[in-house]
């Protein structure tokens, strides 16, 4: 099992936030996804920004968030833009 920390674009404060949500190794991120721990982390904090849904899939994919392919940052720019329009 690999920490949080561990992985790419997680510091100490993300990771205490997703800790809250029970997500506690880059395994469990993987198997829930990025839009679902989004999601989860809007729930407790409602300032969650942008950098943080591209942080999240940067350590999913095991790359730094700048180096995401571009139609994938447009996926979840979409998205984000989708959970402000629902507030």
């Amino acid at each position: 099992m690999t920490l949080l920390t561990e992985g790419h674009n997680i510091g100490k404060v993300l990771e205490l936030k997703l800790h809250s949500i029970g997500i506690d190794t880059v395994e469990t991120l993987r198997s829930i996804g990025t839009e679902e721990t989004f999601r989860r982390l809007k729930q407790i904090d409602k300032n969650c920004s942008r950098a943080i849904l591209f942080a999240i899939e940067g350590a999913i994919q095991g790359v730094r968030w700048h180096k995401l392919e571009e139609y994938r940052k447009n996926e979840l720019r979409a998205y984000f833009m989708d959970l402000q329009n629902d507030r």
